[in-house]
């Protein structure tokens, strides 16, 4: 176990419950979640011979500063396909989605605004996803935050970029002790308030305090007003899971059920953990469990990933899988109790999780293990994907790059249903 502490620090990514990091990989461009079929429609591609970009600089709030940037980017070349203005207490931040030619730099467009009056300039590659309008997006984001709860800190990332987002219960100590306790739940009305420059707090539905850091890139009010108003509209609605299981059939003959799991499945989480031998542990969490309802409570947590549960006939849960967001990378690990190993649970599983990350725009997934861990090596390489091992004293990362659509299930169907009350 302390060589995995070691390894994970020298990462500097930890979700231990008490880091509660739950960022996920930021994509280099913003993409929607879900399954292809419910992504909106694209607008025509853009040429091969051009490049798509997007740009936030601060102007002065004085008429002519915006028309000068435009003047300035019109001399490059570049075409202004879409705009949205941030006002300040002092200036105003524009954001533009730009289109200029393949042999025009990012230094030649930042150059030209420079000289146009813009300051604390930004930019990167965008791609043909950028194309959706800003409102179109959003309520996107927010259909997708209404059906399930575990969909928040991504629809987070995917409105305000590359951040950092941890949750924290209220009287927690800070992430690494950088931070100030967290006030008591009755305290948290002075929680939230304008944002800090690059970091932004905001009160969690289930009390505690969100934070959302962007260390590259101040927040605007505009940012923060938007932010709260997902978070509001996740504690209106409550937990939720999509109301969906699969009902398949192993290769013994046995049928199972696969279903999301939060954390009202805790106590039949616990139970079959007590029926998982020693080092059917030691192979999941890497030495001994000293408390599983610690451990648990943060696993099922929707704020910190997805769970997939599998349960028998009799409803006992025998597996689960879980997605974890670290940082802007993203785990998976697998648990099966021991007489349902090799029956082709922990394959069914990790090819789901693996779908799942594909479609939230994860670009890679990671699992953490031991060498002598076969069946969880073998159902990484049963991904069919690109594989990267390293080796840190006798810890075996296997990190499976995302380059193709992976496969979701390998178990025959008996059906499908919704859950029901």
């Amino acid at each position: 176990m302390a060589r995995f502490r070691n390894w994970r620090e020298r990462r500097t990514h930890d979700h231990a419950p008490p880091k509660g990091d739950t960022g996920a990989r930021p994509p280099a461009d913003v993409r929607d979640a879900g399954p292809p079929e419910a992504a909106p429609a694209l607008p025509e591609a853009v040429s091969a011979e051009a490049v798509l970009w997007r740009m936030r600089t601060t102007v002065r709030d004085e008429p002519g500063s915006l028309a000068a940037l435009c003047t300035a980017l019109a001399g490059q070349r570049v075409d202004i396909l879409s705009l949205q203005t941030h006002p300040l207490a002092e200036g105003t931040v524009d954001e533009f989605l730009l289109r200029a030619p393949a042999e025009v730099a990012a230094s030649d467009v930042t150059g030209a605004v420079a000289q146009a009056g813009g300051t604390r300039t930004w930019i990167e590659r965008a791609d043909a996803h950028d194309l959706v309008d800003a409102p179109t997006r959003i309520l996107g984001l927010a259909t997708r935050t209404a059906l399930d709860s575990a969909e928040l800190p991504l629809a987070l990332r995917q409105l305000l970029g590359r951040c950092s987002i941890r949750s924290l219960p209220a009287g927690a100590v800070g992430v690494d002790g950088a931070d100030a306790e967290v006030p008591a739940e009755g305290a948290l009305a002075n929680v939230e308030g304008a944002p800090e420059n690059t970091m932004m707090r905001l009160r969690a539905p289930e009390g505690g305090v969100i934070t959302v850091e962007r260390p590259y890139l101040p927040f605007t009010p505009t940012e923060f007003a938007r932010a709260r108003a997902l978070v509001e509209l996740d504690a209106q609605l409550g937990p939720r899971l999509p109301r969906r299981q699969d009902v398949l059939t192993l290769p013994q003959g046995n049928a199972i059920t696969v279903r999301r799991a939060d954390t009202h499945d805790i106590d039949a989480a616990k139970a079959m953990h007590e029926r998982c031998s020693p080092r059917t542990l030691s192979l999941r969490y890497h030495g001994p469990v000293g408390d599983a309802d610690r451990y648990l409570k943060h696993l099922l947590s929707p704020r910190f990933g997805r769970t997939l549960a599998v349960q028998t006939a009799s409803g006992r849960i025998v597996g689960l899988g879980h997605l974890l967001w670290d940082g802007d990378e993203t785990e998976v690990a697998l648990l099966v109790e021991d007489a349902w190993q090799r029956h082709g649970i922990g394959t069914e599983l990790l090819g789901r999780l693996v779908t799942m990350a594909a479609e939230a725009g994860c670009d890679s997934v990671y699992a953490v293990t031991q060498s002598s861990n076969t069946g969880m090596v073998a159902a990484m390489r049963g991904l069919g994907l690109p594989l990267d091992y390293q080796i840190e004293e006798g810890t075996l990362v296997i990190t499976a790059r995302l380059d193709v659509t992976p496969v979701s299930s390998r178990l025959p169907y008996d059906q499908e249903q919704p859950v029901r009350d």
